[in-house]
């Protein structure tokens, strides 16, 4: 018993005397990078790809959908997309109709009114 006090002495003393460590980091980086990261930007946003939307709706059941497209096919990444009156849930970017088609025939099987949308047709 004597023991076991002496113990659990050492042991609230011991983490009384714990701090938590502060500091700042710095980074120092070439400007280049900032220069070859926008024209990457750019070449992402005007680059073409086939999608496949799974649904649409109300905000409320995008988001729904979303989630669940995320858990279903965490490979590809699923976003919302607004197009007035509804948001549209999407998916996947797919290079060529080929890639999409073969992906299309997998997301159909959970999703039966899915449909790939072509390049220029999404925002």
């Amino acid at each position: 018993m004597k023991n076991a006090m002496i113990i659990l002495a050492c042991l609230v003393f011991s983490l009384s005397k714990l701090h938590a460590q502060t500091g700042q980091v710095s980074i120092e980086q070439d400007p280049k990078i900032d220069k070859l990261m926008d024209i990457y930007k750019k070449g992402v946003s005007s680059s073409t790809y086939f999608t496949i939307q799974i649904g649409f709706g109300n905000y409320e059941l995008a988001e729904n959908l979303k989630a669940e497209a995320s858990d279903e096919f965490p490979q590809w990444r699923a976003k919302i997309v607004f197009d007035s009156p509804t948001y549209r849930v999407q998916l996947g970017r797919f290079k060529t109709r080929l890639e999409a088609e073969k992906q299309y025939q997998e997301v159909r099987k959970k999703y039966p009114g899915a449909l790939i949308l072509r390049p220029g047709t999404e925002n």
